[in-house]
C-alpha cells in the first residue's frame, strides 16, 4: 500500500502539494486527476523519491521512499518527459534497467517490442513521441515491479495503443498483482480503467473515493412524465443536472436508488429507466467547488504548465 500523510512540497513561494493525505490500495488502478498545475507530477515525483517532501511523508508498505534504494526497486516511474541515453536503442535501455531491476524479463521485453512494431536496434531519438512512450511502457512492464507510476502516460498514444496498454495493465494486475498509479489531466482517458480516483486541485485533494462508492449516491434517469407532472415537484433539490429534448428528460440526481424508483413509479410516468453514469457526470456532481472549472478536467483544456 502507498500512503501519503500531510504530504507537502514547495518550490520557493509556490506550494505544489499542500498537506495531501491519500491511501492507494494494492491491486487497484488509482487515477490521479487534475488540471495541469494541480500537483500531479509533483505527487508522483515524491512517491518515486525524486523530490524530498518539505512536510509529511509518503510511504510504500510502511517505509519512507526518499533515499530508500530497496523500496525504489519495487516501482517503475514513467515520467512525462522521458529520458533515454544519447544514441541508445531499445536493447541498450533494457541492459541498463536490468542492473536496477533484478526481475527484469528480457524475453517479455523483446516480445512486446515486436508486438508493438518497434525495432529493438533503432536509435530511440529517431522515434516519434508516441513510440518513445511505448518504449517506456514496455520497459516498465518488463521490469516486473509491484507498482508503476504513470505521468500522462497515455498522452501521445493513439486510441488503439491506449487500449493495448490498458489491456496489458489489466493482465499484469490479474496475473501478478500490479498496482498502476496513473496521473492525467484528461478525465476521459481514465474512465474505463480506474478503480479509485483522487482529484487534485491547487496542490490539495478535493476528493479520493472508489468509483463504486461515488456511484452509489448519484443516478441518471431518462424519463417521459405524464401530463401535468413537473420534474421539480417530483425530485426537488435532488436534481443536479437536467436536459430536456421535447418530452424526453435526462436528469442526474443525488439520492438513494430505491427512493428515486419509488418516486418515479408513484408518479406513473409514461416511461423511465435508470442509466449508467459516466465518470464525467460523476465528477460534475462531486466537484461543486467555488473556483473549480471541471470542464478543464474533462476536456483537457488547461494550458497552464505544471
Amino acid at each position: 500500500m502507498i500512503e501519503a500523510v500531510n504530504l507537502t512540497k514547495k518550490f520557493d513561494n509556490i506550494v505544489a502539494l499542500d498537506n495531501v493525505t491519500a491511501n492507494i490500495k494494492d491491486g487497484e488502478v488509482f487515477g490521479l486527476i487534475g488540471t495541469n498545475g494541480a500537483g500531479k507530477s509533483t505527487f508522483l515525483r515524491c512517491a518515486a523519491g525524486i523530490y524530498k517532501p518539505d512536510g509529511g511523508d509518503i510511504k510504500i508498505n510502511g517505509e519512507s521512499v526518499f533515499e530508500n534504494k530497496a523500496i525504489k526497486s519495487r516501482f517503475f516511474f514513467i515520467s512525462d518527459d522521458q529520458y533515454f541515453f544519447p544514441n541508445a536503442n531499445a536493447l541498450d535501455m533494457a541492459a541498463s534497467y536490468r542492473n536496477t531491476y533484478t526481475n527484469f524479463d528480457m524475453n517479455r521485453y523483446r516480445k512486446l517490442l515486436k508486438e508493438f512494431g518497434l525495432d529493438e536496434r533503432r536509435k530511440i531519438h529517431t522515434f516519434s513521441k508516441g513510440m518513445k512512450k511505448q518504449v517506456s511502457i514496455i520497459l516498465a512492464l518488463s521490469a516486473m515491479t509491484e507498482y508503476i507510476f504513470c505521468d500522462e502516460t497515455f498522452d501521445g498514444l493513439d486510441p488503439v495503443m491506449r487500449q493495448a496498454v490498458k489491456s496489458l495493465f489489466a493482465y499484469d494486475m490479474e496475473s501478478r498483482g500490479l498496482t498502476p498509479i496513473i496521473a492525467s489531466h484528461n478525465l476521459r482517458e481514465l474512465e474505463d480503467i480506474c478503480d479509485h480516483v483522487g482529484l487534485l486541485h491547487k496542490g490539495g485533494i478535493l476528493l479520493s473515493k472508489d468509483l463504486d462508492d461515488l456511484k452509489l449516491g448519484i443516478h441518471k434517469v431518462q424519463c417521459v412524465l405524464k401530463d401535468g407532472m413537473n420534474e421539480k415537484q417530483l425530485f426537488g433539490d435532488s436534481i443536479v443536472k437536467l436536459e430536456r429534448r421535447g418530452r424526453l428528460i435526462n436528469i442526474i440526481l443525488k439520492g438513494e436508488e430505491d427512493e428515486i424508483r419509488a418516486r418515479l413509479e408513484a408518479s406513473e410516468p409514461v416511461f423511465y429507466e435508470l442509466l449508467p453514469l459516466s465518470l464525467e457526470e460523476i465528477f460534475i456532481t462531486e466537484t461543486e467547488v467555488v473556483g473549480y472549472d471541471v470542464k478543464k478536467l474533462i476536456l483537457g483544456e488547461s494550458q497552464e504548465q505544471e
